[in-house]
């Protein structure tokens, strides 16, 4: 437990300010009626979250330091950001480490408690489109991440792979649905939707693929320390 608490204190003093030019759509860039939308759409996914997280807290108390940690991870690597290409920025997410560990509920309510932190904080993202936020990074990050990661599993695919394509895959997911969210919001004038899509992959999408491989590997590497020396603590978590 110590080198857990240990691996927790360093993820937070990795923390430095930031430029708010970054994947996270930024404060008063989609209109009223889009960002009333995300949120209501991710209130049901919050509310499945909040009592996942009290199940799991109440049937294992001694869990509430890994959720932490699982927290510290994904505040990190979503707040250090690469310049891309378009003169903006990306990042990693770090949701897969938690929703492989715990489930992808769980990372709903770690999500938007980063992304709220970030917005106030860092001036990263923002608090209007705390929702669009919060579906793509905290609900389709996890979920795909832990759907790569559960099929592979059950193909008989070795930990570490399935681990990796989860957590690179659920990276990338993420910003396809960004795109996605923004393309919705701001059609082109010629070629609608498909064009505004298609423009806003291609800005961050030869940046993010590394960014995902990258992801994947940090976030094996990361698993494989927790079971060398925390292995009681995730024992129970069904990993193996």
């Amino acid at each position: 437990m110590n080198i857990l608490t240990g691996l927790v204190i360093l993820l937070w003093l990795l923390i430095t300010p930031t430029d708010a030019a970054a994947m996270h759509i930024m404060e008063g860039f989609l209109p009223i009626q889009w960002a009333g939308f995300w949120s209501i759409v991710t209130l049901p996914f919050l509310i499945i979250g909040v009592r996942h997280i009290s199940k799991i807290v109440k049937e294992n108390p001694k869990a509430i330091l890994l959720i932490a940690f699982a927290g510290a991870f994904t505040f990190v690597l979503s707040a250090l950001k690469l310049p891309s290409i378009t003169g903006s920025s990306s990042h990693a997410t770090g949701v897969g480490l938690g929703a492989i560990l715990f489930g992808p509920a769980i990372m709903v309510v770690i999500g938007l408690i980063v992304l709220l932190f970030q917005a106030i904080l860092l001036a990263h993202g923002g608090i209007t489109t705390l929702g669009a936020n919060v579906f793509s990074m905290a609900i389709i990050g996890p979920f795909v991440t832990y759907g790569v990661y559960i099929l592979l599993k059950r193909l008989g695919v070795p930990r570490g792979v399935s681990v990796f394509s989860g957590a690179a895959v659920g990276s990338f997911a993420t910003y396809m649905v960004t795109a996605f969210q923004l393309a919705l919001a701001h059609p082109s004038e010629v070629g609608g939707f498909y064009a505004s899509w298609i423009k806003f992959v291609g800005v961050f999408g030869v940046t993010q693929i590394p960014i995902s491989i990258i992801e994947g590997i940090l976030t094996v590497m990361v698993i494989n320390l927790l079971y060398v020396y925390s292995k009681q603590e995730i024992e129970g978590l069904n990993l193996s």
